[in-house]
């Protein structure tokens, strides 16, 4: 079957005008939600992998004082405020 050049630009007609208008090219927006928990879930490790390090160090700290330190740690470090509290 041979195609003339009108019955290809018919045939590629529809994609030419809605191409662009069809794709979806935009990014996902951020969800708050989902950007709230990642961070809060990063605290928490954070804080609790430096717990264990200063509990284990040579100068074992106390459960309660590593927490203090390692929150104020992570609150230098990153700047993001104390941890919520988990669901």
């Amino acid at each position: 079957m041979k195609r003339t050049p009108t019955a290809l630009l018919l045939a590629l007609l529809p994609l030419l005008l809605l191409g662009p208008a069809c794709s979806s090219n935009q990014k996902p927006k951020p969800s708050p939600a989902i950007a709230a928990e990642t961070e809060n879930e990063f605290r928490l490790r954070w804080i609790a992998r430096r717990m264990g390090e200063l509990q284990a160090g040579p100068e074992a700290v106390e459960p309660r004082r590593a927490r203090e330190i390692a929150t104020r740690e992570f609150a230098e470090k990153f700047g993001l405020g104390p941890a919520a509290p988990r669901r």
